[in-house]
């Protein structure tokens, strides 16, 4: 099993570690995907047409939808590039959405919906498997174009299991299909099928994985990619120069959420204290138990990272992007109308004109920064900081570029 080698030099030969991470969020990743083509389009304006995401950061982390982006940007074609650019996220979104979440339009759908959920997901997952399939083919963990990291849930063994590069040479049977990593990540309780494969390592020992969304563990995959990167330094690997672990102010951070209702306040404890079983999975056309652990857990990373970063002095490394002003119906994640798909492109290209915003300590509200302009001006900073990173290990670096951008 040899790794497929990315086009950018390990951060050894460089300042900073580069994460990139994408949230869960089923029809919402539409939001990152317009953040990440602006992204590459401030990329490519320093670098040339042909630069890629892949090509800057040395982890892409995603959970959920955020884990068939990931995928999306650093599973190889046949030129070893990336299979799809971050301009393509958007088109695919609005194209196989509707498909992989069909919408019922009779009169008695909602009643019909409810029926559906009480004895089994909403949707089978046929579509989305079949996709995900002909998009990734036999593309396995070990040959994306740079280290990425997948959370998932084994419902089996009542534990995360972390699909990451890092731990591939020791852990061969984690190397599975990128097409089976993304089902199971995007496998969300109650929308989606549960899914199971098998591996097997080259001694012939088979691993069987039993797998749902990994969301119920890590929404906000940024504080698991973190990890990955950690333990690596602690390994001592040659890959990365001699820092502390908890060295933030060396990591340059991107993390972006899908969006979410608190402004839209959709629960109270009047309404929570009469559900049941089913109050908590059938409210108002959503799952209350799935919005509560998929923001919870997403907040709390985001507020552990915040506070770190603003310990050690380096708030100018980390840029979490997030609208958290959502009306009901466009956050949810499968809701995947014409209409609301462009509503979720309108939140997206809004949200690159409004200001940068901090997440309130107290109050986990995300309130604008006194300190920064607008989120399309930092991303153009961050650009520029990947692009000098970049510039810099290639220069450092003994080893020549397997491609030229």
């Amino acid at each position: 099993m040899e790794r497929t080698k990315s086009s950018l030099q390990p951060p050894t030969y460089g300042n900073l570690i580069t994460i990139l991470s994408i949230d869960g969020g089923g029809i919402r990743g539409i939001i990152p995907g317009i953040i990440l083509g602006y992204l590459e389009s401030q990329l490519q304006e320093l670098d040339g047409k042909d630069a890629r995401l892949a090509d800057y950061f040395d982890v892409i982390a995603g959970t959920s939808t955020g884990g068939l982006v990931t995928a999306m940007l650093t599973a190889p074609n046949e030129k070893n590039r990336p299979l799809f650019s971050a301009e393509d996220i958007k088109a695919f979104y609005l194209e196989q959405c509707p498909r992989i979440f069909p919408q019922l339009s009779c009169p008695l759908a909602p009643a019909a919906k409810v029926m559906k959920a009480l004895i089994g997901p909403k949707y089978d997952g046929k579509y989305l498997h079949r996709v995900v399939k002909e998009k990734l083919e036999t593309t396995r963990l070990h040959q994306t174009l740079t280290n990425v990291v997948v959370p998932t849930f084994d419902i089996k063994n009542l534990q995360p299991t972390i699909f990451s590069s890092y731990e591939v040479k020791s852990k061969p049977s984690l190397d599975a299909f990128l097409s089976d990593i993304c089902i199971s990540t995007s496998a969300a309780p109650t929308y989606l099928p549960a899914h199971y494969f098998q591996t097997q390592d080259p001694d012939g020992k088979v691993r069987e994985f039993n797998l749902i969304d990994g969301g119920v563990a890590a929404n906000n995959p940024t504080l698991v990619a973190m990890r990955e990167v950690t333990k690596e330094i602690t390994k001592g690997s040659p890959d990365f120069f001699p820092i502390k672990p908890m060295d933030y102010g060396r990591f340059l951070v991107i993390s972006l959420g899908t969006g979410a209702p608190k402004a839209a306040e959709k629960y109270s404890a009047h309404q929570a204290a009469k559900w049941g079983v089913m109050g908590w999975l059938l409210e108002g056309g959503s799952t209350p138990l799935v919005d509560v652990f998929t923001h919870a857990s997403g907040d709390m990373v985001d507020l552990h990272i915040s506070v770190v970063f603003q310990a050690l002095r380096s708030e100018d490394n980390y840029l979490r992007i997030q609208d958290d002003t959502l009306g009901s119906t466009v956050s949810s994640v499968d809701v995947a109308t014409k209409e609301n798909l462009d509503n979720l492109v309108k939140v997206g290209e809004a949200l690159l004109k409004n200001p940068v915003s901090r997440v309130n300590l107290d109050t986990g509200i995300y309130e604008p920064s006194k300190t920064k302009g607008t989120n399309e001006e930092e991303l153009r900073r961050f650009a520029k900081l990947l692009s000098d990173e970049k510039r810099l290990r290639d220069a450092t670096s003994p080893h020549q570029n397997i491609v030229k951008l």
